[in-house]
């Protein structure tokens, strides 16, 4: 529980308020993993692909990616992340950085505590990207 109520404070930090968490999970992704279908980005996101292709729609009319020719099947499309769509990703990532930072100062923790919470939150990366 106290996972979900983390994660919830910290969505609440984003660069632009009015992008979804889906969203903004998409641009993650491209940012960390590259140009993906249409796809791969909707199982890797578990939605359908017509859910996708609306969101992607969304994300290219605001300039945040940009759809390109697949290089080995040119009827395939590839999605890949735009600069504008970088430094939304950069700034959401330092404000809910410093966001959990602030949290963190506001308690007494000791050097072994803050180690373990590191240890942990790797151990949860793994879990997540698994």
């Amino acid at each position: 529980m106290a996972t979900f109520r983390l994660a919830r404070r910290l969505r609440c930090a984003r660069a632009v308020d009015a992008m979804s968490d889906a969203q903004l999970a998409v641009l993650s992704t491209l940012h960390m993993h590259g140009r993906r279908t249409i796809t791969a980005l909707a199982e890797r996101e578990r939605v359908t692909a017509p859910s996708m292709t609306s969101m992607i729609n969304g994300l290219e009319e605001q300039g945040y990616v940009r759809r390109t020719a697949d290089e080995e099947d040119r009827r395939r499309v590839q999605v890949e992340i735009t600069d504008a769509g970088t430094a939304i990703v950069a700034e959401t990532i330092q404000r809910r950085d410093e966001l959990l930072a602030a949290m963190l100062a506001e308690q007494d923790f000791t050097a072994d505590e803050l180690r373990t919470l590191r240890e942990a939150s790797a151990l949860m990366r793994k879990v997540v990207e698994g």
